[in-house]
């Protein structure tokens, strides 16, 4: 029994060694888990003062209580502590794309949502096309004529009587020249089939003995390739026909809508825009009610300006091809004038028509005669009359015009190309006044510089801008 207390003693002390290197192993992989080499200090027998700098740092994180979910899904991890290595986040995606990419896809889209508009807008135009043909003559005819309402009411003439006088004198001169045409060529036609047939064998005469080897056969040829066109058409042909009287009662429909649309514009035009623009937003009413007048005028100038360029080429070559013989000089002259309205391609047109029946029916000398003053007048009117009456009222680049006449002539045909330079001519003065308008409105409200008074700043003048 003696030596039962000292096996006891020497058992307690063994597992009191046990325990302190179980205390020394754990401490050594908690310094291995921090990454700290250090090793308690000898002498005082406290940890040095990296270890308790991390100890301090590690108790001032917030401990997260040990919890074990109910369904046994495992022990809650506790959030990393603050000195552990922060890991980058991803970018947002925003600014991940290039600045030059995301300004492209602003642009595209906006710019997809005004074609979708314009396709729409167009769908509806084409729809009701009658009347957008009717109130665009409309327009147009009261830009000719308002000018002489204006002057019968300077001169003392109620509004309601110098209207009508001007509708009526105005209708009934339009009214007289299509007259006039139509008794010119029931006149001549007779003895122009007779001249177009005499041209034709006159021209046949000159292909034989012409230097260009044309052999009768060749002729005869081309001659049944005609007839045998005219025959296969033949349906078609009276197909047309028939539409002719759908054709007619639409035109008549267009000239009714066109003038009352005419009488009421002129009468009353003034507060018709004014309730036009009410319609728009009150923040861009200002600028529209300025721009609007500025339109009208270049509108006004455009027509008056292209009426009378179109007078004087008609007049000169209508004289040129009387006095060469050419039969229906005067219904040809009319002709001239009625396509001087479609800018460069009605000139063409019409030049080329007249040139087409001094050939037919005068000859290879006249049809050349017909021709140099066909380019005479025309040279004049592009170098002379154009910049001299239209002037700096109606400034729109040659190449703008050019593109403009061949779209509209693509989307609408004839209709088109003669709306589509007035058209031109009117946005580029609107978005010329706008710029400028909103320009000054930036200038008014922003502070003026320093050292400088609302006086030294130069205002802005609303009609610059145009082009």
């Amino acid at each position: 029994m003696s030596r039962v207390p000292g096996w006891l003693g020497r058992l307690g002390s063994e597992l009191s060694r046990m325990g302190e290197r179980l205390d020394e192993r754990r401490a050594e992989a908690e310094r291995d888990d921090r990454g700290d080499d250090s090793v308690p200090d000898a002498a005082t027998g406290s940890a040095p003062q990296p270890a308790r700098d991390a100890a301090h740092a590690a108790a001032e994180v917030p401990q997260v209580p040990f919890t074990r979910p109910e369904n046994g899904g495992g022990d809650h991890v506790p959030p990393p502590p603050a000195y552990a290595p922060a890991i980058a986040a991803r970018p947002d995606p925003v600014a991940a794309v290039p600045w030059g990419m995301r300004v492209a896809a602003e642009a595209g889209w906006r710019l997809l949502v005004l074609a979708g508009t314009l396709w729409v807008l167009m769908r509806v135009i084409s729809a009701v096309q009658l009347v957008v043909y009717a109130f665009v003559a409309a327009m147009l005819i009261t830009a000719l004529l308002q000018p002489t309402v204006a002057r019968l009411r300077r001169h003392g003439v109620p509004r309601g009587l110098a209207t009508a006088l001007t509708a009526i004198l105005g209708f009934v001169i339009m009214g007289l020249v299509g007259w006039f045409v139509v008794w010119q060529v029931q006149e001549n036609i007779d003895n122009l089939s007779d001249q177009i047939q005499d041209g034709i064998d006159e021209l046949r005469n000159w292909l034989l003995n012409s230097p260009f080897h044309v052999t009768e056969s060749q002729i005869n040829e081309i001659a049944k390739s005609l007839r045998d066109a005219v025959g296969a058409n033949t349906d078609q042909i009276t197909s047309a026909g028939l539409e002719g009287v759908t054709v007619i009662v639409e035109a008549l429909t267009g000239i009714l809508l066109t003038m009352f649309s005419t009488l009421f514009l002129l009468y009353d035009g003034r507060r018709i825009w004014e309730w036009t623009t009410r319609l728009v937003p009150a923040q861009a009413r200002p600028g529209i009610a300025g721009a609007g007048p500025r339109a009208w005028r270049t509108l006004t100038a455009y027509v008056r300006g292209t009426v009378i360029v179109a007078l004087i080429d008609a007049i000169f070559i209508g004289l040129g091809i009387f006095f060469l013989g050419v039969p229906m000089a005067v219904p040809l002259a009319v002709f001239i004038f009625l396509f001087a309205f479609i800018p460069l391609v009605g000139a063409v047109i019409s030049g080329a028509l007249a040139v087409v029946v001094a050939l037919v029916t005068q000859g290879v000398f006249t049809a050349v005669m017909t021709l140099a003053v066909v380019l005479a007048v025309q040279q004049i009117e592009g170098h002379i009359l154009q910049p001299f009456i239209l002037g700096r009222a109606v400034r729109v680049h040659p190449l703008a015009v050019v593109l403009s006449v061949a779209a509209g002539g693509l989307v609408n045909g004839i209709g088109g190309a003669v709306v589509a330079v007035p058209l031109v001519a009117v946005t580029n003065t609107v978005v010329g006044y706008l710029r400028s308008y909103s320009r000054e409105a930036a200038l008014r409200q922003s502070p003026p510089p320093h050292g400088a008074t609302a006086v030294d700043v130069a205002p802005v003048d609303p009609t610059a801008g145009k082009t």
